[in-house]
């Protein structure tokens, strides 16, 4: 297993090992001990999957109180996966760092608590797979419109399927404090 650090404290991509041969592969997406040696202690306690056909662009998602820890990873397709960093004093506040993750290359992307998240889909599906550190609560829901200039994001799809709540989210410099993750607050 390999870490990979990004241009964003916290927020990493892991390179799975994965045993192959003319049957097909197997691969070990989570262990604990092995997770804990690259510093990521999270106890998950929610396991999600989703599907999205191509040009579908989810986010940017966040909790405000409870706030997710995500350990991200597509099991078929080919997704454009971001990850904006809205802890508040951190040097990287407001950036966003990205990864491809499909089914081919195997890849997992950590997403630390205090971050939005969102991707769009490549590919003509997607099966994305995803670890939660606390449960989802419709009612602590945050979000960023996934367009905001301001954040500059390079996706890489003109007229990406959004929906209406997605569409409808504010930019970062119009959300106030309490819109913010808790543990974004003065936390880095």
């Amino acid at each position: 297993m390999k870490k990979i650090e990004t241009e964003i404290e916290g927020a990493v991509i892991i390179e799975p090992d994965v045993f192959g041969d003319k049957r097909g592969f197997f691969l070990e997406t989570y262990n604990s001990r092995r997770y804990e040696e690259f510093g990521i202690d999270q106890v998950f306690v929610q396991d999600n999957i989703s599907f999205s056909s191509k040009g579908t662009l989810r986010g940017l998602h966040f909790q405000k109180t409870h706030q997710q820890a995500k350990l991200v990873q597509v099991i078929l397709g080919e997704i454009f996966d971001v990850a904006v960093d809205l802890r508040q004093g951190s040097s990287t506040y407001g950036k966003w760092t990205s990864v491809i993750l499909s089914g081919e290359n195997k890849k997992q992307f950590f997403v630390p608590e205090g971050f939005a998240h969102g991707f769009v889909v490549l590919s003509d599906s997607a099966y994305f797979s995803y670890k939660c550190s606390d449960l989802y609560n419709m009612d602590d829901e945050g979000g960023i419109l996934w367009s905001d200039p301001d954040l500059g994001i390079d996706w890489p799809m003109t007229n990406p399927l959004v929906s209406d709540k997605d569409r409808g989210l504010k930019v970062l410099a119009k959300l106030t404090e309490s819109d913010l993750p808790a543990s974004a607050k003065g936390k880095i």
